[in-house]
């Protein structure tokens, strides 16, 4: 009695021990970046006071955040059709699979087993079981199974399997936030060659009159061959400009189908000379570089470090003993209709230790490889901080002078179209030269669709800026 009362407390005991771990304390690196992010030059003092601040811009749902119908439909698309994102998905449900793995060695594994065996013995054999030369066997039993985590190698490993889920799920929001802000951009620039074609296509027949109006004056010897092959060349040039734009604006769908992940309807896609804003206006920057920590990607470094931190405590557990409990009990008999009768009952208990002595320096390099591991996800960590910062910092820097280079842009634009007015009217009353009136109508070609790619680059700037702050998700 007194010996079952001992093995009783030295079980209980172990199982009170299972919790230690020999995993070492975890603590975040320090930010590598600057403190604060850096400042918006442009200081936007247009912005509304009640506009969110940076560190609550990753709770603007992509659905407030791009005000065009149209692109939030093709948003839904993606979000719902796209094989990148799918696997991404697939991804989290295989980390939550395999942590349910490690995770069941905590507890103790039970099975059922029932075994028959009927057999032919030798002569010898048989005289030993009195004469009979057919032996049966039968056996129905319940086990069960269980390694006591003394040091915590399985919950460590557990842990490790818990952190590679959570890294895995961050990774799928991070992939959904890049494909939200990759599906706007696409679609943006679809727009932007849409209007860059009819820009183009509008040229066309501006510089086809042109040349039709020297011809006429030359054929009536008021003007000069020099002038006719001037004209044909800017036309032929509009003509190769319009069909490069048309298989430019192809390839834009296409790009645009491939997000989607399926075929976007007509209806979707951005309308002709629809000027309005595709995003809200403005979002505020200038805080704390804590916010970056918000991202989904850093977030998923970091678990990625923890999960290799865990590593680390494994590897430790596995020089020192590992702790295993068996028991068995059921029942036994020599004839298939006795096996369940009384007498029949069997059992056993099977407690067993295994210390490691000589492994061939396999435990030391295994501790080793953790640590290395573990350094060189201290480092990706790191940098995975560094480029968001980058990113943030040069969406900043763009952001600080594209209302300024719009602006030029737009003048640009006008002037030149004034100009081409009036350099052509001057032509035909003969008060100008040709190729004046030729310069102004290229000039004029140029500004305009250097507008169009400054509107583009506004338009993507803020794009990329939000998805930079981690916003997209909901």
């Amino acid at each position: 009695m007194l010996m079952k009362h001992a093995s009783l407390s030295l079980l209980t005991a172990t199982v009170l021990l299972g919790g230690c771990s020999l995993a070492p304390d975890y603590n975040r690196p320090a930010l590598p970046v600057p403190a604060s992010l850096p400042a918006d030059g442009a200081s936007h003092p247009s912005a509304p006071p009640s506009s969110p601040s940076p560190r609550a811009v990753a709770d603007i749902g992509w659905r407030d955040f791009f005000t065009e119908p149209r692109l939030e439909s093709v948003i839904e698309l993606a979000l719902e059709n796209n094989r990148d994102l799918r696997i991404a998905l697939a991804n989290v449900e295989q980390a939550r699979a395999l942590y349910r793995v490690e995770r069941a060695g905590l507890v103790p594994s039970i099975s059922a087993d029932g075994t028959g065996t009927k057999q032919r013995l030798t002569q010898s054999q048989a005289a030993l079981y009195g004469g009979d030369r057919t032996q049966e066997t039968w056996s129905a039993s319940i086990g069960a199974a269980w390694e006591i985590d003394l040091f915590g190698r399985i919950r460590n490993l557990s842990e490790a399997a818990l952190e590679q889920f959570f890294a895995t799920e961050e990774n799928r929001k991070a992939a959904q936030i890049s494909l939200v802000a990759e599906t706007a951009n696409a679609w943006l620039t679809l727009s932007a060659d849409q209007a860059q074609l009819a820009v183009a296509e509008a040229s066309l027949d501006a510089f086809k009159k042109t040349f039709d109006l020297t011809k006429a004056r030359f054929e009536e010897g008021a003007g000069s061959a020099i002038d006719v092959r001037q004209a044909q060349t800017s036309y032929d040039a509009a003509r190769a400009q319009v069909a490069a734009l048309k298989a430019q604006v192809a390839q834009d769908r296409n790009a645009l189908t491939l997000l989607a992940g399926t075929t976007v309807p007509a209806d979707l896609l951005p309308a002709e000379g629809n000027a309005r804003p595709a995003t809200l206006v403005a979002l505020p920057v200038g805080v704390d570089s804590g916010v970056l920590l918000q991202r989904p990607d850093v977030q998923a470094a970091e678990h990625q470090l923890i999960a290799a931190n865990a590593n680390i405590g494994a590897a430790r557990a596995a020089f020192f003993p590992r702790i295993s409990l068996t028991g068995l009990f059921g029942t036994a008999s020599n004839d298939l209709s006795d096996l369940f009768k009384s007498g029949t009952g069997v059992w056993s208990f099977t407690p067993s230790i295994s210390l490691p002595i000589f492994q061939g320096g396999a435990n030391i390099a295994n501790l080793r490889y953790s640590e290395a591991t573990r350094d060189a996800a201290v480092a990706n960590y790191e940098k995975a901080v560094q480029t968001a910062f980058r990113e943030v910092a040069d969406a900043i820097a763009r952001r600080s002078t594209i209302n300024e280079q719009l602006e030029a842009q737009e003048s640009l634009a006008e002037a030149a179209t004034d100009l081409y007015r009036m350099a052509e009217a001057r032509y035909r009353l003969g008060a100008e030269s040709f190729l004046t009136t030729l310069d102004a109508q290229r000039t004029q070609l140029s500004a305009q669709q250097s507008l169009i790619t400054a509107r583009l680059a506004r338009d993507q700037n803020l794009v990329d800026l939000y998805r930079a702050l981690g916003g997209g998700l909901n």
